[in-house]
């Protein structure tokens, strides 16, 4: 997700905006958000948490980056080799992302829904089928709804494959319905 449009979704629920003091983004894209780690990589009111192809463009988003000052330990990177499958991301989100966010107790999720990761992407490695992605969305959504009252917003990030890009927003969308 663009910086800019991560900066105003946290204004519009952060403290000046909806009231909230702790805002989780999550970032399903292939590639890591270097740009929102950045914008919040010494903040401990926002966790940042990215699963992404590593090495890979852009060339952060290595596991030992974790924040700075006020922030350190709240920037959860887990680099993932070219070739993961739905299993390896669900295990990750099932023993790494769900603790955080329980650990974390985020009053909303902002997801970065990238769908590049998908096996037909012409952009990177790696092998997940639209039902997998989908059920990050759906790992996502449950910590939502049991932690923040389903506050939670998705913003479409990557996804170059057009047919599979359309297949993951379906099976997203069921997952959200």
């Amino acid at each position: 997700m663009p910086l800019q449009q991560h900066r105003d979704a946290f204004d519009a629920v952060g403290p000046k905006g909806g009231g909230v003091e702790r805002v989780a983004i999550v970032d399903i894209d292939v590639h890591h958000g270097n740009g929102t780690q950045a914008a919040f990589y010494s903040d401990p009111a926002v966790l940042y948490i990215s699963s992404h192809q590593y090495p890979f463009y852009p060339g952060t988003g290595a596991a030992d980056e974790t924040g700075e000052g006020p922030g350190r330990g709240f920037t959860l990177n887990i680099p993932l080799e070219a070739g993961a499958t739905d299993d390896v991301y669900a295990r990750a989100y099932e023993s790494v992302v769900v603790p955080a966010l329980d650990a974390f107790a985020p009053e909303v999720i902002l997801v970065s829904a990238g769908f590049d990761a998908h096996a037909r992407d012409p952009l990177a490695g790696m092998r997940m089928t639209s039902a997998g992605l989908a059920n990050l969305v759906r790992i996502v959504d449950a910590a939502a709804s049991r932690l923040c009252g389903r506050r939670i917003a998705l913003v479409t990030e990557g996804g170059y494959h057009l047919d599979a890009l359309r297949e993951c927003l379906e099976h997203t969308f069921s997952v959200l319905d």
